[in-house]
């Protein structure tokens, strides 16, 4: 089951979330996030009227999507970033693909015209499920994050909606 995220789902998303910036480059986030700063960003993207959904499976979040104002200019008003996240149990069950259209699907309705996912590279993974829902690459930067001692590139990929 898809729905819109809480405040309440604030500690559930934070323990999702912060395996992905504890145990992998994929987030260039470095400190583990509390689920009351996860609640302020949740309550944020809302405050916005962008889209922040979570998935459900037996009554328990196993994966949450959301969008953020590509630039703060208003010529960028129609435009989006998007992120996806899924438990580490949840991978590769096509539980992203799901989650992601859903996320689209919300976008579309909103009137967005233009999708950007930010990708630390390389991660194969999570190229294919941005290529799977349609985007495809755009840019890439070099060099431009540094975790773990290591400097990561970051690729862009982007769709049109309209």
């Amino acid at each position: 089951m898809i729905r819109d995220a809480r405040s309440e789902d604030a500690e559930a998303i934070a323990s999702i979330y912060n395996y992905y910036v504890v145990q992998t480059p994929v987030t260039f986030e470095e400190e583990p996030v509390t689920a009351s700063q996860m609640a302020v960003r949740i309550d944020d993207v809302i405050a916005t009227s962008l889209p922040w959904i979570v998935l459900e499976r037996d009554s328990i979040i196993v994966g949450y999507a959301y969008a953020t104002k590509w630039k703060a200019r208003s010529a960028y008003r129609f435009s989006v970033e998007s992120t996806v996240y899924l438990a580490r149990h949840a991978v590769g069950q096509g539980l992203g693909t799901y989650l992601y259209q859903a996320l689209i699907d919300r976008l579309r309705a909103l009137n967005i015209n233009t999708v950007v996912g930010g990708i630390t590279l390389p991660n194969p993974a999570s190229v294919a499920l941005h290529e799977k829902v349609g985007m495809r690459k755009v840019a890439q930067f070099e060099r431009i994050g540094y975790k773990f001692s290591v400097w990561r590139d970051v690729g862009y990929w982007q769709m049109c909606l309209k």
